[in-house]
């Protein structure tokens, strides 16, 4: 006969109260033995976070929520299985080991609850509410792990583009961003804010955008281009286009795409000569020859 859930957990809410600890170091051992471990985790780190997440499954029992809610509605025990699947995001592990962790607190907690459950039905109904309960939170550990990886591979992505596309100021209130790779539109959106950020913290006049090392020039490419030069405009800077190769000319005028409004230049030695050409014009008292 299978017993109510309400009957089966007295059993399992009995052995994590009394056994909170053997449950904990028997987790532990678990995992070390089965080799589901978190990157770089200690054994008293790894007892930390088992003693947490068991506490947190007894908190979560103590309420009346069915089993397989417990784990969506208990915000300790909710907070627990999220910080400790981040936790191992961070650390390195696979989401499958990560899961495998989570789950592998299953066998230590029927070994405790096998002295409280004294009976094959007593023993089956645990066993039931336990396998509801961790496997509830082997799925919210794999999704938090899932959603926490792919945060970091974004904010790696991002960090190593914005390594990538450097503000350089080559002279006073002159900045340059030399460009090499592909132009896309995630590239494009990293330059745009670190040159209008740089522009404004070193009042910058003149921004050179250096294609140089930039393998090709398609529509998509130029559309890019002139929204970073509007961009720049609308600062109140000018800007300048260096590293217009030949082959990239003739490209640009295969494809038919109009950069004139736009001053360009064949090397960055040209557009510093240029841009300074352009500060002096700006200065007070200087002449007003146009820059061609």
């Amino acid at each position: 006969m299978v017993l109510s859930e309400p009957e089966a957990r007295l059993h399992v809410l009995a052995a994590l109260r009394e056994q909170p600890e053997k449950i904990a170091d028997r987790w532990v051992q678990l995992q070390f033995e089965q080799a589901v471990l978190g990157g770089g985790l200690t054994e008293a780190e790894l007892r930390e976070e088992a003693d947490v997440l068991v506490g947190a499954l007894r908190s979560g029992l103590e309420n009346e929520q069915s089993a397989h809610r417990v784990v969506a509605t208990q915000r300790v025990l909710h907070q627990a299985i999220v910080d400790f699947s981040l936790r191992r995001a961070r650390g390195g592990s696979t989401p499958t080991v990560t899961s495998l962790a989570v789950l592998s607190l299953k066998e230590a907690l029927l070994e405790a609850v096998q002295q409280y459950a004294r009976d094959s039905a007593a023993l089956y109904s645990a066993a039931l509410l336990v396998n509801r309960l961790l496997d509830a939170a082997g799925a919210l550990s794999f999704e938090t792990y899932v959603e926490g990886r792919e945060e970091i591979i974004q904010r790696q992505s991002r960090q190593l583009l914005e390594v990538s596309t450097p503000v350089v100021r080559l002279w006073d209130k002159v900045l340059a961003v030399p460009l090499i790779g592909t132009l896309d539109t995630a590239r494009t959106q990293v330059v745009m804010e670190n040159l209008l950020h740089a522009i404004q913290r070193h009042e910058a006049q003149v921004a050179i955008i250096d294609i140089t090392g930039v393998p090709t020039v398609d529509t998509a490419v130029a559309h890019h281009l002139m929204q970073t030069v509007n961009a720049v405009r609308l600062m109140g800077a000018d800007c300048l286009i260096s590293g217009i190769r030949p082959p990239i000319a003739q490209t640009i005028a295969q494809l038919g795409i109009d950069l004139s409004p736009i001053l360009t230049r064949a090397t960055l030695a040209d557009a510093l000569a240029a841009a300074m050409a352009l500060i002096d014009r700006e200065a007070p008292g200087s002449g007003s020859a146009a820059i061609r």
